[in-house]
């Protein structure tokens, strides 16, 4: 926004000025305009609402019976599955970001964004806490399936709001990953196509869905290791009232790094894209 100053003396015009910009209003602004544009793009919605519950029902009563509850140590699958399905769901949201960016970048939006008098960090923070919300909003639909088809939480309401909090966290350090990913390709679908090498060995070499003594010995270790597995596990932790801390610790330095990383690089990037 501009704003034009005239001289009290003679009424000329003089040099427009511009306002300095509001890092945190300017970041909501997009934000709010991300949120919006899930709402009208019902592909979006979609993927957001109703791909998790399915999710959850495919691997509660399709899967679910041929996991052996002594791999769990005794723990009921659908109750070790629940933290799985919530990872899992945040990691393949990440998508949306990789995937709004560079569509905003393929149609030019993003250079309308660089002439704007608004803070350089708005358009990253804003969309990476757009999806942030929206994570919240899906998770708290699938904590309502989830007890729905007999998920317990065997500790008390700490535990699960701690476990939210966790996975809310990591959702949102994965989202300057996919960030960085969004504004290195030059469209939607590259975008999509390029996520997916980086969210299949997350995903599915994880303990996400069985327990990680079951895989391959050569595959253990980066199982048992990357920050999916781990955010899994301290979920889990914290829902059936283990020991959490030291999972918890091991998750937050993934999350911590992953940002220290990401976050500078995405930004790099978005200040050369053109």
């Amino acid at each position: 926004m501009t704003t034009i100053a005239t001289s009290p003396d003679a009424g000329a015009v003089l040099a427009p000025t511009v306002r300095r910009p509001h890092v945190i209003g300017d970041a909501l602004t997009i934000a709010w305009r991300n949120l919006l544009n899930i709402r009208r793009n019902p592909q979006l919605l979609v993927f957001a609402t109703i791909q998790p519950v399915i999710f959850i029902l495919n691997f509660r009563y399709v899967f679910g019976g041929a996991i052996n509850p002594a791999s769990l140590g005794g723990v009921a699958y659908v109750n070790y599955l629940m933290p799985g399905i919530f990872v899992q769901t945040v990691v393949f949201g990440a998508l949306t970001t990789a995937v709004g960016l560079a569509g905003d970048l393929h149609e030019g939006i993003i250079e309308r964004f660089k002439s704007l008098p608004i803070a350089r960090s708005a358009v990253l923070t804003g969309r990476t806490t757009a999806d942030l919300i929206r994570n919240f909003f899906v998770m708290i639909l699938m904590c309502i399936v989830g007890f729905a088809v007999g998920w317990e939480i065997v500790s008390d309401v700490w535990g699960i709001v701690g476990a939210v909090l966790l996975i809310l966290a990591f959702s949102y350090s994965l989202s300057w990953i996919f960030a960085y990913v969004g504004l290195s390709v030059k469209d939607a679908e590259t975008a999509q196509a390029a996520s997916f090498p980086i969210l299949a060995p997350l995903i599915f070499a994880s303990s996400a869905f069985i327990p990680v003594q079951t895989m391959p010995g050569w595959l253990q270790p980066w199982a048992e290791h990357q920050p999916v597995s781990v955010v899994c596990s301290a979920a889990r932790d914290l829902t059936l009232g283990l020991p959490a801390a030291s999972n918890t610790l091991k998750a937050l330095a993934w999350i911590v790094g992953i940002v220290a990383v990401f976050a500078p690089l995405a930004v790099m990037k978005y200040r050369k894209v053109s």
